[in-house]
């Protein structure tokens, strides 16, 4: 006679033929593995969460004056720290013919075969006697696609080429060609309507960001005078180019923001009118006048600041000889709201600058 009491043998059994064995304790679920991306990437973590899509941004260096110096070195480490996506080279590269080779060499060595070096001619590589541009375009070709023009003289190319955020625009006013001749930037010239036309379809393809770059400046507190021309500035301000770049002259400057109006009908060279100001602080508005930025600090020796200038009250910084010397190079962020830039300089050096604009 059973005493109601299942034996324990007998339970187990039961418990088997129902299905209900326990299995053996699971482990916890295994963390995915966390992957990052190479140097320079910014591939997102696999754990990460965020939805956001990541901003569209251009991101460029910019400077000319290099030269084949320690200098020069140090300056192209500094622009392969910063990993920028291009380099716009405002001219005057070798600073001696046949070396054209050799500096393209020393570029390629620290930034890579493949990396955007693109360039425009200075008056050194211009006519021969220093360099050959041709020499450079042949061993520093034009590595972005849509380039429209003559690479290393005058050209333009939208960036990136799907959904651009920024049209440059490679110009050579005020240089010597072989043949003695300036190039014709003066008012309604091929050349001039060219860069007018750049201009304009950029604002009309609706890319958010003109930045104009060439080697000679009009405005400054170095050395040289108005050599890419007083009507040829005024009609970049016209346009309202955001910002320009050159070289040239062999320190940093940076202007206020410059816009015409009724306190300036025209910008005149070696004259200075408060009504060409359009804001006098780091912070601008897009629309309101162009940038013009001298970053003539790649490599060579540095020219010294006159900050008696009559010019100089248009400049908000400025870097020379005998002003807080530094070779280094100007870095640009460009997303579609913002334009950001700052001076970064070379090691050894602590001069520093930046500035922004927003789009409205």
């Amino acid at each position: 006679m059973w005493s109601g009491v299942v034996p324990a043998a007998l339970l187990a059994l039961a418990l088997l033929l129902a299905g209900c064995q326990p299995g053996p304790p699971q482990p916890p679920p295994s963390s995915p593995p966390v992957t990052s991306g190479s140097p320079g990437t910014s591939s997102p973590s696999a754990t990460s969460t965020s939805s956001e899509p990541a901003v569209p941004t251009a991101h460029f260096t910019a400077q000319g004056d290099v030269g084949v110096s320690t200098g020069a070195r140090k300056v192209l480490d500094t622009i392969a720290g910063l990993r920028p996506q291009l380099n716009l080279g405002l001219g005057d590269y070798s600073y001696e013919a046949g070396l054209e080779q050799e500096f393209c060499d020393m570029v390629t060595g620290k930034l890579g075969t493949d990396f955007p070096y693109q360039v425009v001619t200075g008056n050194h590589e211009s006519d021969g006697h220093d360099g050959d541009i041709a020499n450079i375009v042949k061993c520093l070709p034009n590595k972005l696609p849509g380039l429209q023009g003559e690479y290393g003289t005058q050209w333009y190319v939208d960036y990136p080429e799907q959904k651009p955020l920024v049209r440059f625009i490679m110009v050579s006013p005020g240089i010597e060609f072989h043949d003695g001749n300036t190039l014709n930037y003066s008012r309604n010239s091929e050349r001039w309507k060219w860069t007018a036309d750049a201009l304009d379809g950029a604002k009309s393809r609706n890319i958010p960001w003109t930045v104009v770059g060439m080697h000679t400046p009009c405005l400054s507190v170095g050395k040289y005078h108005c050599q890419a021309g007083r009507n040829f500035t005024n009609m970049l301000m016209e346009k309202k180019a955001d910002l320009v770049l050159t070289g040239h002259d062999h320190l940093y400057q940076r202007s206020h923001q410059l816009g015409g109006g009724p306190g300036c009908p025209a910008l005149v060279p070696d004259a200075f009118s408060s009504g060409c100001i359009t804001d006098s602080d780091a912070s601008m508005v897009q629309g309101e006048g162009t940038v013009f930025a001298t970053v003539g600090t790649g490599g060579a020796g540095l020219y010294d600041v006159r900050d008696d200038d009559s010019e100089a009250r248009y400049f908000a910084a400025w870097s020379g000889r005998n002003r807080d010397p530094a070779l280094g190079t100007l870095d640009v962020t460009a997303t579609a709201d913002r334009l950001a830039a700052r001076f970064v300089p070379a090691e050894g050096y602590t001069f520093t600058d930046a500035f922004s604009i927003e789009r409205k």
